[in-house]
């Protein structure tokens, strides 16, 4: 069923949350949709999407005092380790800079994505903090902890919550993504996503938060859907090529205004046609596809002047 707050080529997005994320985030880039994705990395858990959604909007800035360093690089335990860097200074700067623009795209989003992962999260013995990554830190300073459905639950709460004291029109999708954390265990594993999917259901089934926020069934349409193992990659643990097209289109269903298909159509013809490689750059045939492609753009760019496309110059 089509939601009634679709997504247009006007919505601006912000995707955060776990790989899959990610993957629902590169279909939209492609479209050119509008938005920022994952400013801090693959964020696996609830916590570690508060914490930085908070710090965003209370304007927290990190500190040295934030970061340590390990095998040569400079980490956070609040993000992921795309953003570790050599330098301890510019990982600060760089944290910064993703604050900064989490903050800026929260005031304007129409849609929030946000990708669960797992309940499961590690607790640093020495500070006590639940972290975002443990940087391939040596488990034996963390303990292992799985999040309740009451854990869950009252973080998304407070998420939508510090959404709305800057956004009161943003709309919050909530998914679980379908890739398998069986490093956990095959039970620990289906534990743990039925915390996150019992957690979302009651947020939106409460009358309180059900104009604010929705569920898109990844993980069911993975679970269901695509019961079989050649949909997965060679890992068997995330979905592949495949997978991921069938989940985009159901996604486009449900999620995509109907006005906008037509247009989709024509920006996927472009990026189609700046991937193509002729066998003879100046035969006439190709000066030809040549004029056609820049026409295509010429019209896009036309009716969503934000667009823009990397054409190369080899």
């Amino acid at each position: 069923m089509k939601s009634k707050n679709p997504i247009d080529y006007s919505s601006q997005l912000l995707i955060l949350g776990s790989c899959f994320s990610e993957n629902i985030g590169a279909k939209l880039e492609y479209y050119k949709f509008q938005g920022l994705q994952n400013p801090f990395g693959i964020l696996f858990h609830p916590l570690a999407i508060e914490k930085l959604i908070k710090k965003s909007v209370h304007q927290e800035v990190f500190t040295e005092k934030d970061v340590f360093n390990e095998n040569e690089q400079w980490h956070c335990f609040d993000a992921h380790s795309g953003l570790s860097n050599p330098s301890k200074e510019q990982l600060v700067v760089d944290l910064n800079t993703a604050l900064d623009q989490t903050a800026e795209q929260l005031k304007v989003a129409s849609h929030v994505l946000i990708t669960l992962g797992t309940a499961w999260v590690y607790r640093n013995k020495d500070s006590g903090e639940i972290v975002a990554n443990c940087h391939k830190v040596p488990q034996t300073n963390f303990t292992k902890e799985l999040l309740s459905v009451d854990d869950v639950r009252e973080s998304l709460k407070r998420i939508i919550a510090i959404i709305q004291s800057v956004n009161s029109t943003a709309h919050v999708i909530f998914t679980v993504s379908p890739v398998r954390h069986l490093k956990d265990g095959f039970v620990e594993n289906q534990r743990s996503k039925s915390h996150l999917i019992s957690a979302i259901h009651q947020i939106i089934e409460t009358s309180n938060f059900s104009p604010l926020a929705s569920y898109f069934e990844s993980y069911e349409i993975m679970m269901d859907e695509l019961r079989d193992y050649r949909f997965y990659a060679k890992d068997m643990i995330h979905p592949n090529e495949t997978a991921i097209a069938y989940i985009w289109e159901k996604f486009v269903e449900v999620w995509i205004n109907d006005s906008i298909t037509d247009d989709m159509k024509k920006v996927d013809e472009v990026q189609r046609g700046l991937q193509h490689r002729p066998f003879n750059p100046e035969s006439e045939a190709h000066q030809k596809f040549l004029t056609s492609l820049s026409k295509k753009i010429a019209y896009i760019r036309k009716a969503y002047p934000f667009i823009d496309f990397e054409i190369s110059k080899a």
